[in-house]
């Protein structure tokens, strides 16, 4: 069973925000780094098929696979991990995450479901699914 990651993703109001920064850091459809300070201790259990869930605007909107997980020394001697993400982003079900720091493992039965394996959901503009969720109404 897969063992995923979820973390805010600082910096976007939303997934298209989230797809311009992807086009900029890797362009042409070159895996994604994303650096951060510390390296996940379960990598293993992470290489059954693991995403990284980001969390927009206080909820999980979009996972994006995890291709690789890289340990290195930056120049000031500090230990960091780059989390390299296959491309492709992909919508899931809304769910709601309060703030926190760094990242969380996050277990495959927790994890919202893809949008593309639900109905009447992928096609909805992003504006109108917030606006759906903060009436309580997805």
């Amino acid at each position: 069973m897969p063992l995923h990651l979820v973390k805010l993703c600082v910096g976007a109001d939303s997934i298209e925000d989230l797809e311009a920064w992807r086009d900029t850091v890797a362009p042409g459809g070159r895996p994604m780094p994303h650096t951060t300070r510390m390296t996940p201790k379960r990598a293993a259990e992470r290489n059954d098929g693991g995403s990284l869930y980001w969390v927009i605007k206080r909820l999980i909107q979009v996972r994006q696979r995890i291709v690789d997980l890289e340990e290195f020394t930056d120049d000031t001697g500090v230990k960091r991990c780059t989390i390299w993400l296959d491309p492709e982003l992909i919508r899931t079900a809304p769910a709601p995450r309060r703030p926190f720091q760094g990242w969380r493992y996050l277990k495959a039965e927790d994890a919202p479901a893809d949008l593309s394996t639900q109905t009447g959901g992928e096609e909805l503009p992003d504006a109108l699914r917030t606006q759906l969720i903060e009436m309580g109404a997805w």
